[in-house]
């Protein structure tokens, strides 16, 4: 019996190293299928000058001579074909590291400085992938575990890219082992700023509600704006429990918060904020992903699968990224599991609701709205203690719940999504009240079509429903009030298009169109006008400047088109320097009223310079 379980043990421990190997073999063939010649992190073993190890991030190797692995990977692999056949891995795979040795024969015995890792120690292979290793981290691009099996010909975001930079990708310069935990550091320099022909005090950050009509100065003004307000901080916290399962931790800020001493005369103090921290856990084995945190919302559109730091974001300098663009950064829990070898994805998410009221024509007095009928209508409060005190906080009785599929095929990615939300407040009259829960809710989804794919891809979005429209970066209102005082949510949709070209390494090309449009909903009683888009509002004094009569203009439309280059004209040991510049044009429309539905414009150019050490 002790010798059956000996015989055992030994099975098990084979498996474990079977299943680690076919890992390894995994990343390693997704990283040089394609390549004329194979470079690799383990020296010829002819070449006596390898016993005093590699070196990365400065750190000298301890001397030692680290055997070629791949005939134990061939002999292994060709044992386990079943198992490599279940787990995703081609059965020829024996057959490929073969033709790696031979190529590797004619490859120079001098790597790549981006391809060398330091060997873990405790006498392990530098080909290692056990917890902690240097090779788990920089091998897999210092992401995620499930990007590197992204085989739709879109792939993980190019890191240097801006979009990859939204999203929150990583560098290699910047890490650091702790024990079992890896420290990633990420972020940038930023100094961006807009020239335009309009004034708005929002600086790279589009706020289009405030475009101006001709009725205000301002819209007669040109405006230059800049800051390096944008500039950012991320640092990554990873265990790697075992080749196929980690354990995350991403922290993310900027300085694109507005302090009350915020002034643009001397010291532009602008505040230190959160964007994202969030945990994750990825099981790649079970195919289970977790995350708790504020992240981008699982609306935002994606480029793999349902993963974190994936998101499609465009390349653009302008802070609030286009007009027609879905997202959120807020607070969530998610669960997500992935199927047939990580092609199809289904996720659903719990999220931090906030309705946005439009209260125009009732009298709003710190979230409690005066009814015609003598009723209050209470839907919030302005922030007290550590919230803003200028921002209204919307009653909320339950979470937007968001469902998602995202598909993989060889050629493309593919996402439909849904969502539920439930605007809710409190009507009192006559020393009593009562509740009232509304429920809306929609759907949409992205694509991102690989043309040539590593240069040319053209992505699609969109979004549409009723109540959800904060999720667009126009910030539509979600929802007005009924005479009654229940919220009646208000019907929205988003869009963008966009197709993005990477001429060369060092060069990124993006155009994009992008639209949110709104419904309205209203109703007048003994005279008064109510609610959005009522056409007794007037619009009569839009034209004139310093006109006496009014200009109500409620939004129904807004419509970005931008153009856009990067290019990155210094990389190198000490990270990248890029510069780029953006030409946007935007467009407002209005809701029709007494003196019509005049439209007002808005032409910019925008210009940034990038540091970003990490990359």
């Amino acid at each position: 019996m002790m010798r059956l379980q000996a015989a055992q043990a030994h099975v098990q421990q084979e498996q474990r190293e079977i299943e680690r190997d076919l890992a390894l073999v995994r990343g390693e063939l997704s990283k040089h299928l394609g390549k004329a010649h194979v470079e690799t992190a383990t020296a010829h073993s002819a070449n006596p000058s390898f016993s005093r190890g590699l070196k990365a991030d400065g750190v000298e190797a301890p001397a030692r001579h680290a055997e070629p692995m791949e005939e134990k990977f061939a002999d292994r692999t060709m044992r386990s074909s079943s198992s490599a056949h279940r787990r995703g891995v081609p059965e020829t795979t024996g057959a490929i590291l073969a033709q790696e040795r031979k190529n590797r024969q004619s490859a120079p015995s001098n790597l790549a400085n981006e391809d060398r890792v330091v060997p873990a120690g405790g006498g392990k292979s530098v080909l290692d992938v056990g917890p902690g290793t240097q090779l788990a981290v920089i091998g897999r691009r210092a992401e995620d575990i499930m990007p590197r099996l992204a085989e739709n010909g879109v792939g993980p975001h190019p890191r240097e890219t801006a979009g990859g930079q939204a999203a929150g990708a990583l560098g290699d310069h910047g890490v650091f082992h702790f024990g079992p935990v890896t420290l990633i550091l990420g972020g940038f320099v930023d100094t961006a700023s807009v020239l335009e022909n309009r004034h708005i005090a929002s600086g790279t950050f589009n706020y289009w509600q405030d475009m101006p009509y001709p009725n205000q100065p301002r819209y007669h003004t040109n405006n230059f704006d800049g800051s390096a307000r944008y500039s950012r901080l991320s640092l990554l916290a990873r265990g790697n429990i075992d080749p196929e399962t980690t354990i995350s931790g991403f922290f993310e800020s900027d300085f694109g918060s507005g302090a009350v001493t915020t002034d643009p005369y001397e010291s532009n103090s602008y505040a230190f904020r959160l964007r994202q921290a969030y945990l994750a856990f990825d099981d790649n084995r079970d195919q289970l992903h977790l995350l708790a945190g504020q992240a981008w919302s699982m609306l935002t559109p994606g480029r793999i699968g349902i993963v974190a730091r994936q998101e499609s974001l465009p390349e653009t300098i302008e802070a609030s990224m286009l007009a027609g663009q879905t997202w959120s950064r807020q607070l969530q829990v998610r669960v997500v599991k992935d199927f047939f070898d990580h092609r199809l994805w289904a996720g659903i998410s719990v999220e931090n609701p906030a309705t946005l009221y439009d209260t125009t024509g009732f009298s709003n007095n710190n979230g409690a709205v005066s009814m015609p009928n003598g009723g209050i209508a209470t839907i919030g409060e302005n922030g007290v203690g550590l919230t803003n005190d200028t921002a209204n906080f919307s009653n909320e009785i339950a979470p937007d719940v968001i469902g998602k599929l995202a598909y993989d095929p060889t050629w493309g990615h593919y996402e439909v999504e849904g969502i539920m939300h439930f605007p809710h407040d409190r009507v009192t009259i006559n020393h009593s009240g009562h509740n009232n829960t509304a429920v809306g809710g929609g759907g949409g989804g992205s694509i991102i079509f690989p043309v040539v794919p590593g240069k040319v891809e053209v992505r699609l979005a969109g979004l549409a429903g009723w109540g959800i429209n904060r999720y667009g970066s126009v910030l539509l209102p979600d929802a007005t009030l009924n005479a009654a005082g229940a919220p009646v949510p208000l019907f929205g949709v988003q869009a963008q298009a966009g197709v993005i070209a990477h001429p060369n390494k060092r060069i990124d090309v993006y155009g994009y169109f992008g639209t949110q449009r709104v419904g309205h909903s209203y109703f007048n009683n003994n005279g008064a006008s109510y609610g959005y888009g009522n056409p007794g509002y007037s619009n009569a004094g839009c034209l004139q400047e310093l006109s006496s009569l009014s200009c109500t203009a409620n939004t129904r439309v807004v419509s970005e088109i931008t153009l856009g280059a990067w290019w990155r004209f210094f990389k190198g040991r000490f990270g990248t320097v890029e510069g780029g510049t953006q030409l946007a044009y935007s467009r407002r429309e209005i809701w029709s009223g007494v003196g019509g539905d005049p439209h007002t414009s808005m032409a910019q150019v925008f210009f940034d310079f990038r540091y970003l050490p990490f990359q």
